[in-house]
């Protein structure tokens, strides 16, 4: 029995993409429908999604061959939703991503934020998250951890080594003074018994002293070490823990910050084209970098409770300045050396990188119009934020990698070759992440899907009964709901598939479609609990010394902290600023024939 559980085990893959299907097939063949037939459509691929039987990517292009072998649209329509204006931005801003990275110029920007805040505990960990957060406003998540934890970890073990070094000389000066006062009193005792007391029995008492001395000395320098080296483990948990959720929370707040948010920008266009461009650069910053900033400060004194107490003496140093922490800021001064003055390169990544946000800030940004509606979106929207994140990515292709020298020369006196530009395609080619973009296309097949088979009318209308639920209650169930599938699932995939459904709801409902779906789409991003959920967390399973249930007492409370936020966040000045309590008319689809 147990070699047959084995065998299964083993080829659990090929049994579930073999009967998944042959179990689902009842469902259209009993109502040979479009709404059913999409709905097996949906169901097989979130199966697959969540099994990871194949890779995501070839899940995602399943639409590809069923929605035409079915009957629910013609192969070309398909094929053009995998290439849309969303997944346009989201190569753009990967690009620049690839070039700060290429250029390590995320290193150096990272080394200088620690040179600022110092390496008190507390203050290290606050350095440690804010920077890790902002990196991952503008690249991955993973990069950012990857290049974080090792610095973190290079300075914590200096730290434990220079402090229990300084405990270990403090314990010998003391040992040693003690020692010369026992000798010192001894030898005036001595003078004044030598009638009861020989030399040699002296000698010999002495000796045993010391001996039984250094054994007790050497056991409680062995514990204080030890003491030390516990302390410090505990902190390169809450440090490697600090880090990796600082690169989830960071995400959040950009537009490009991780795929989630460029799926809902995309289904949002796709499922509601009338909408004003309501989601944008701009728009998308403005609402979720409070959010961030709150989560990131509830995340901080959670995990500071829970890793270093509230001893704000021993933690924030309070003007205190100790060797060890000379040592470990020399680490980091040190490691900021290697760099070297800033590079030509470096320097135009970094001019280029500002010049796009700047763009995007200013295309559209709301209050006032933007410099593309004043030159090109005079009656259409032209440019987008995928045309400016093009645009300027499309430079790092064109500008040298050093300053052109006309007479420059070679070390074997031959005049040199021109500069390599600052992006390569080699480069890219590696570095690209090539399957997201066919999840993004197959989130928008899928959707597309849904309104031409009708199968988002049906589901508004069965949604209807939840108009009795009060709409802050329904946005919080969901955010939970969302929080947890996303453990066992990955961000991409649950956006995926949550947010057709949620804005097929929204319009049953008559609420806002952004009121259920932004909250829905950040809860896709906290994925906290297990070393599984996230490439971040995974990263910092492997450098921090974690267990399972270190990584889950500490996910779960900011899994709750996080839908709380993120709640406060939509019915405060999300509501302000998407007003939110009306019923958009460009919500109206479901009405229309």
């Amino acid at each position: 029995m147990a070699g047959i559980l084995t065998c299964l085990w083993k080829y659990r893959n090929y049994i579930v993409i073999v009967l998944t299907p042959l179990l689902l097939l009842p469902l259209p063949l009993a109502s040979p429908t479009s709404e059913a037939k999409c709905g097996y459509v949906i169901i097989l691929m979130a199966l697959y999604w969540c099994t990871e039987c194949i890779p995501l990517a070839v899940t995602a292009l399943l639409p590809v061959i069923l929605f035409p072998m079915m009957g629910i649209m013609e192969s070309n329509e398909v094929c053009i939703q995998y290439l849309k204006d969303s997944n346009m931005l989201f190569i753009g801003g990967l690009l620049v991503a690839i070039a700060v990275e290429h250029w390590n110029l995320h290193r150096r920007i990272a080394l200088q934020v620690l040179l600022i805040v110092g390496v008190k505990p507390s203050l290290l960990m606050i350095g440690f998250m804010g920077t890790t957060a902002f990196l991952s406003m503008w690249i991955s998540n993973t990069a950012s951890t990857a290049m974080m934890l090792p610095i973190a970890n290079a300075v914590l073990q200096q730290l434990c080594d220079t402090e229990a070094n300084a405990e270990e000389r403090e314990f010998n000066m003391a040992a040693a003074k003690n020692g010369l006062d026992n000798q010192a009193f001894e030898m005036g005792d001595a003078k004044m018994s030598k009638e009861l007391q020989s030399k040699e029995n002296t000698i010999n008492l002495d000796a045993d002293k010391d001996d039984s001395n250094g054994i007790i000395s050497s056991l409680e320098a062995q514990q204080r070490r030890l003491k030390t080296e516990q302390k410090y483990t505990k902190l390169t948990k809450g440090m490697s823990l600090s880090v990796c959720y600082a690169a989830s929370i960071g995400g959040t707040a950009t537009l490009t910050g991780t795929t989630p948010n460029v799926i809902m920008k995309g289904q949002i266009d796709e499922l509601f084209p009338d909408n004003g461009g309501v989601i944008n650069f701009a728009s998308w910053f403005g609402f979720s970098f409070p959010n961030m900033v709150l989560m990131l400060a509830l995340s901080w004194l959670w995990l500071q409770f829970m890793f270093l107490g509230f001893n704000l003496k021993s933690t924030f140093g309070c003007g205190t300045k100790k060797e060890g922490d000379r040592e470990a800021f020399q680490v980091i001064k040190d490691e900021y050396k290697k760099l070297g003055r800033m590079s030509f390169a470096e320097g135009c990544v970094l001019t280029i990188f500002t010049l796009l946000v700047v763009l995007w800030f200013t295309r559209e940004p709301g209050f006032i119009p933007g410099w593309a509606t004043l030159l090109f979106n005079k009656d259409k929207t032209y440019v987008t934020d995928g045309t400016v994140a093009i645009l300027m990515s499309a430079l790092f292709f064109c500008i040298p990698s050093k300053l052109p020298r006309c007479c420059g020369r070679s070390e074997d006196g031959a005049s040199s070759e021109a500069p390599a530009a600052l992006l390569n395609w080699d480069v890219v080619h590696e570095k690209m992440p090539w399957n997201i973009l066919l999840l993004l296309g197959g989130g928008f097949a899928l959707a597309h899907g849904s309104e031409k088979s009708g199968l988002s009318i049906w589901l508004g209308e069965s949604l209807i009964p939840l108009q009795s639920i009060p709409p802050f209650a329904i946005s919080i169930l969901l955010c939970l709901l969302v929080a947890m599938f996303t453990e066992c699932s990955s961000n991409t995939a649950t956006t995926t598939l949550f947010l057709p459904i949620l804005a097929s709801m929204a319009t049953a409902i008559e609420i806002h479609p952004l009121y259920v779906m932004f909250p829905c789409t950040i809860s896709a991003s906290l994925a906290f609990m297990l070393p599984v959920a996230t490439p971040p967390n995974a990263i910092a399973f492997s450098y921090g010394n974690l267990k399972v249930l270190d990584m889950a007492k500490a996910g779960f409370i900011l899994n709750i902290l996080g839908v709380i936020t993120i709640n406060i966040a939509i019915n405060t000045w999300g509501v302000a600023m998407f007003n939110l309590n009306e019923f958009p008319s460009w919500a109206n689809v479901t009405k229309t024939p």
